[in-house]
């Protein structure tokens, strides 16, 4: 499938296409030199792309949203793309992926996105109205942690590539991914 496909299965104005192949053409001009991640060729990062493409419809009508291990971007600056009347908190410690969230809020004028070189555990905000992290803790354990970040009513979503027991009150949205069958899964605060 081409990004211009995903964008299309996802409900997304295909017109997004140009800004998000520029974070793909970013990415791994990045990727070469500082291993942002394991994905080595166009198709894995489309696929990448077509992953943080998900959380998008899901966030639709929040105003603040943190995403906690952002290292290469996903799905914080697909997201902060999609949505740019969001405004996106982005938390990577690991100061080479910290430089490169900054670069790419830079070079692709993401100005509702704000990296941040900090760990979570220090991180003095906790009344998002959404907080996500992809593949950065274990399922169950990010959404005990990110119920912390969120205000009342707010949303945590975590995303699930193994399907396993979710706690009570969490929901698993289903989507499909290169014939694999993925999730979000989302909890929302009392």
């Amino acid at each position: 499938m081409t990004l211009v496909d995903y964008i299309a299965t996802h409900g997304l104005d295909t017109a997004l296409g140009p800004a998000l192949e520029r974070f793909v053409e970013l990415f791994e001009s990045w990727n070469e030199r500082i291993n942002l991640s394991a994905a080595r060729t166009r198709d894995e990062v489309h696929e990448h792309v077509a992953d943080s493409l998900a959380v998008v419809p899901v966030l639709r009508g929040a105003t603040r949203v943190l995403d906690v291990g952002s290292g290469g971007g996903f799905p914080v600056i697909v997201a902060a793309i999609c949505l740019p009347e969001t405004r996106f908190v982005a938390l990577e410690p690991v100061h080479k992926r910290h430089a490169f969230l900054r670069t790419a809020c830079r070079s692709l004028a993401l100005a509702n996105l704000e990296p941040l070189a900090e760990r979570v555990e220090v991180h003095a905000v906790h009344d998002y109205d959404a907080a996500m992290s992809r593949a950065t803790f274990e399922l169950t354990a990010w959404l005990d942690r990110g119920l912390g970040l969120v205000h009342p009513g707010g949303l945590v979503i975590g995303f699930e590539a193994i399907p396993r027991a979710l706690p009570e009150g969490a929901e698993r949205i289903p989507y499909a991914l290169e014939g694999k069958t993925r999730a979000l899964v989302t909890v929302r605060k009392p």
